[in-house]
């Protein structure tokens, strides 16, 4: 395969080039240079007028569950509800896709059978047929006691990518603001009050009980197995201490920007939120992502729980002053430094897999024209041309 034509995002800047791929490889970044390589047969993707990005690493989305429940309740086939979720990911660019699934927040979907079934139906998938790379990030309740034994056996079998700790309970992290965990259950899973009520105070009962030396043993396990390590909605310098000590290398969605800070400074990897980004503002008016970035205190972007966004924000982010080649990174190389892929993926270099972009702008919108993954075009639009 040839990529001709096209302003080629590499790590630290954009270069005119023509790409050359030999067995799902980059071998050669040349301007001018596909007339040259091109022998019979070799397919040539034409990128005269557009960007030419690595594909995008998402470490965090949970809109796989959503696509498995849209509503409360309404559970859709799994076959199909990831067959269809996949070819939306390619369309917008995420070659590499670390699903989070959640073990003990104890709201419908996320319950243990679930999310088991559904960990399972992505593993098979993934040994079967796929159009991009499917990695699983367990994103762990920590008042969850009853489901350590599920997250060590998944880690035991090596079923587990990425391994994040949680705290949902109300009035702490995201949900500090009185009632605001009874607001989210109530929209999310169509309870009424009194079923919020219950669910809060089985949370914070569970949480009375928790037991951190477990944690700790399973967080062990984790780094023994070389899986990374995630703190989530960290809001204090305390918060930070303690989940270095859990030997996370993440941190997730920080609340305010002296955690984000902190963080930064103990070489942690901070990760923010592309809808924050698109949408101007925290949903929840929490930290804003595109202030931490300008801070330096994040470096990694995920699409949380919106995929479309995540393409889109590398630009917004562009508009806001950000280096393209920046902006890029944090949605790709970053995130593969932190999963410890960066060998591999994360960049477009000499050695690496073509997991590649052909986007342009469309109506001041960035839309992927062809998805590319280990050197095979698995996703290709001609709409806007």
């Amino acid at each position: 395969m040839i990529i001709q034509g096209g302003s080629v995002v590499v790590p630290g800047g954009v270069i005119q080039a023509d790409l050359l791929i030999r067995n799902g490889r980059v071998k050669a970044i040349e301007a001018g240079a596909a007339d040259r390589w091109i022998r019979e047969g070799d397919e040539v993707v034409d990128a005269q007028g557009a960007f030419v990005l690595p594909g995008l690493i998402d470490l965090h989305c949970d809109a796989i569950e959503k696509e498995v429940e849209p509503r409360p309740n309404t559970i859709f086939p799994f076959g199909m509800a990831f067959v269809q979720y996949e070819r939306k990911l390619a369309l917008h660019g995420i070659t590499t896709m670390y699903h989070s699934l959640s073990l003990g927040v104890g709201l419908s979907l996320r319950g243990e059978h679930v999310t088991a079934g559904l960990i399972k139906h992505i593993l098979k998938s993934r040994e079967q047929r796929a159009m991009i790379r499917h990695r699983i990030h367990l994103r762990y309740e920590v008042s969850y006691l009853a489901g350590l034994p599920m997250a060590a056996q998944l880690l035991a079998d090596g079923s587990v990518n990425y391994l994040s700790f949680m705290d949902h309970a109300p009035g702490i992290g995201q949900y500090h603001r009185p009632g605001a965990f009874e607001r989210y259950v109530m929209k999310n899973q169509g309870v009424d009050i009194h079923e919020a009520d219950a669910i809060v105070r089985e949370l914070q009962e569970r949480r009375q009980r928790i037991d951190w030396e477990e944690l700790r043993r399973l967080a062990r396990q984790a780094g023994e197995a070389g899986v990374a390590i995630a703190s989530h909605d960290d809001d204090s310098i305390g918060q930070v201490n303690h989940s270095l000590s859990f030997g996370a290398n993440v941190v997730e969605f920080p609340l305010n920007l002296e955690t984000a800070q902190y963080a930064t400074e103990q070489g942690l990897h901070v990760c923010v939120g592309a809808p924050n980004i698109v949408r101007g503002g925290s949903h929840d008016k929490n930290l804003s992502a595109i202030d931490a970035i300008k801070a330096g205190a994040a470096n990694i972007v995920c699409s949380d729980y919106h995929p479309a966004s995540l393409l889109e924000s590398i630009f917004h982010m562009a508009k806001e002053g950000v280096p393209l080649a920046q902006a890029v990174a944090m949605a790709s190389l970053h995130p593969a430094r932190a999963m410890g892929i960066e060998a591999e993926v994360g960049s477009i270099e000499v050695g690496k897999l073509a997991d590649l972009l052909i986007v342009r702008k469309v109506q001041d919108c960035a839309v992927v024209g062809a998805t590319i993954v280990g050197g095979t075009v698995v996703q290709q639009t001609n709409d806007y041309r």
